[in-house]
């Protein structure tokens, strides 16, 4: 007996050892090898761990696909190993940053089950910043198809991280079954093991505070090829996996799983890190690993726009009120005005016609808002039946392109299944067919969309300003949210939050409902913080009577689009001072969230030695204009009051 143990005992110390050493590790590194990726197959179930300048930022966290090819999470082998270069430069209007060069070592792995089925991973390593997919080629005499039925990747956090997270929300919920649209709150420093709000999981983008830094996770380059994704409740252990959408989303319709045609790839996982914020709130990755999916038709223009809705509500969808705030548009020198829902009803097809001639006459381009309607949510509003399906999309798309509309906004999408991320796409292709531009509302996270589609503006994905205006609670939080979004939504996309609110109460006659919670320089600011191409300035006519003279000429000239973006100060959801250049002019911009005065010294290199603009609330909230110093070494002394603002422009 003792010597059938021994012998035992034997076979498997043996056997132990045999898989120890045939587990292989594969490192890349970034260019300048201060941040390292290791991939493992050990114990046959492929893992990957990050650091940064030999800090850990993700400890062991899993790799893998299951698909009805094979069950790609278990029992493989790393069998061969490519390794890349890439340096590249482009150029993109749209986004943070208008040049980018991007330099970058990629990996891809080669890793085979006991099947002999095969499965590649990727990882693209730049400075601050980790991209990784899965690529499943067609197998030798196999079939040309299969599901992907969840995935195994993982983010595995050291301990004591801290989370800054918006819960994922079921389907069927909300207003009139339209969620989940990424309208969630964001829950600041919270501890991993907190449970989400709903048991669902967390929306991307999600940001993490480590104990030796920083780290923000999202992903890009999601087609109608596959689904939209987000990150499951955390288990300890294991930390956060990708979670595919639930099964009601999309009105109960399509599947919750992912129909690839063999060879395939899925989106990829980015992973941006840092000791500090800056490179989080800088980051390009969503846009580095993608490529444009087809030429524009024509070149598409950047713009401010007016937006009677936030304020005046569905009863302003009217031909003259439309007329009130397209002569705002040209008074203020904006290239668009943007009518809302019930257009169809409120004002009807010919009288259409009718104001986009106007607005024209006055050189403002019109943008209508649709319905994406179809049957994944009750949303009532019109026009509906015009864009779910392809019949319906181009005998639309012709007519606003006939009658010169250069945009749309389309609302009430169905969540992230595969079905639904196709009707995005198809939107998209087909409005570029016509010189549209796109603004999706009730909606998915873009992810990539600005390089990808060249007619894809932003989406709105965000707890917007409608909320605001919905409720006083909305208008408390807005602080908050505004000093959240530079370092996590708005990093990763371009998000259409809807509008620098210059109206004080929430009402036509801005006397009555609640006030808004923020001065008007907080307001001002946050049109250079909050980043789209074509930025909502959600004045009402009004405001050109009441807002002092400082303000509007500030308006006028406000930029959508920007050269570069620099971090200069700030923490989620307290405060945030950003630098942002449009051609050779630098706008430096600050919000405070808190309830006590900021006081700050900024480093603003760009400006060294010079004399300033500054814009800033006095203590009464009124807003200021006077000159200030900058030092020889690019350093000024601030003060941002509570639910204030600063701008400082040469």
């Amino acid at each position: 007996m003792k010597k059938n143990l021994l012998l035992a005992f034997s076979v498997w110390c043996l056997t132990l050892t045999a898989t120890i050493c045939q587990a292989r590790e594969v490192t890349v590194k970034s260019p300048s090898g201060n941040l390292e990726v290791v991939i493992s197959d050990n114990a046959g179930k492929p893992t990957y761990r990050l650091s940064l300048d030999g800090k850990p930022m993700l400890t062991e966290s899993a790799l893998g696909l299951r698909t009805t090819m094979g069950d790609f999470t278990q029992g493989l082998a790393i069998t061969d190993s490519k390794t890349e270069t890439i340096e590249k430069q482009y150029d993109i209007l749209n986004i943070k940053t208008s040049h980018i060069n991007y330099k970058a070592n990629s990996l891809t792995l080669a890793l085979e089950n006991q099947k002999k089925h095969k499965i590649m991973v990727t990882f693209i390593v730049s400075d601050n910043d980790v991209a990784f997919r899965y690529s499943l080629p067609l197998p030798n005499g196999g079939k040309p198809r299969t599901l992907v039925l969840s995935e195994a990747s993982s983010f595995n956090f050291p301990d004591g991280t801290t989370t800054f997270l918006s819960s994922q929300i079921g389907p069927g919920t909300g207003w009139a079954q339209t969620k989940p649209s990424y309208e969630e709150v964001y829950i600041p420093d919270a501890p991993m093991n907190a449970k989400s709000q709903f048991g669902r999981g967390y929306t991307f983008p999600c940001l993490f505070h480590l104990p030796e830094g920083w780290a923000l996770i999202s992903e890009t380059g999601t087609t109608g090829g596959y689904c939209g994704t987000h990150l499951s409740d955390y288990e300890t252990g294991k930390g956060y996996t990708i979670a595919f959408p639930d099964k009601g989303e999309n009105g109960g319709f399509g599947s919750k799983f992912v129909a690839c045609s063999l060879p395939a790839e899925t989106p990829w996982r980015t992973i941006t890190v840092g000791t500090t914020l800056k490179p989080l709130v800088e980051t390009t990755i969503s846009y580095d690993v993608v490529e444009p999916l087809y030429e524009p038709t024509e070149k598409y223009k950047s713009g401010r726009y007016t937006w009677s809705w936030l304020i005046w509500q569905d009863g302003a969808t009217v031909y003259d009120d439309q007329v009130k705030f397209i002569d705002l548009a040209a008074e203020m020198g904006y290239e668009y005005c943007l009518v809302d829902a019930l257009w169809d009803t409120q004002i009807g097809r010919d009288r259409m016609v009718e104001l986009s001639r106007y607005a024209q006459s006055k050189g403002v381009a019109l943008m209508l808002w649709y319905n994406s309607n179809g049957t994944w949510n009750d949303a009532p509003q019109g026009p509906r039946n015009c864009l779910n399906t392809a019949l319906a999309r181009n005998r639309e798309m012709k007519w606003l392109q006939e009658i010169g509309v250069k945009g749309i906004k389309v609302d009430f999408f169905g969540g992230d299944k595969q079905e639904t991320l196709q009707l995005y796409e198809d939107i998209l292709a087909d409005a570029n067919r016509y010189g549209i531009q796109v603004i999706f509302h009730g909606c998915t996270l873009p992810r990539g969309w600005e390089r990808m589609f060249p007619n894809f503006v932003a989406s709105e994905a965000v707890l917007a300003s409608e909320n605001v205006f919905f409720s006083e609670g909305a208008a408390i939080r807005e602080p908050f949210d505004l000093c959240m979004h530079p370092f996590c939504r708005n990093a990763v996309a371009s998000m259409d939050w809807g509008g620098v609110i210059m109206n004080r109460y929430m009402s036509r006659d801005n006397k009555s409902r609640h006030s808004r919670k923020t001065t008007d320089i907080f307001e001002l600011a946050s049109g250079i913080t909050n980043q789209t191409s074509i930025q909502c300035v959600a004045m009402c006519p009004n405001n050109l009577s009441e807002l002092k003279q400082l303000e509007l000429d500030f308006l006028r000239q406000l930029p959508a689009t920007w050269d570069e973006t620099t971090f200069i100060d700030g923490y989620p959801g307290k405060y945030v001072v950003m630098a942002r250049r449009h051609g050779q002019d630098w706008y430096i911009a600050g919000l405070n969230a808190q309830s006590e005065a900021l006081k700050l010294t900024l480093s603003l290199p760009m400006m060294a030695g010079k004399i300033v603009n500054y814009y800033t609330d006095d203590k009464q909230d009124q807003p200021t204009l006077t000159k200030l110093k900058v030092d020889k070494h690019g350093r000024v002394k601030v003060i941002i009051q509570p639910n204030g603002g600063i701008i400082i422009k040469e």
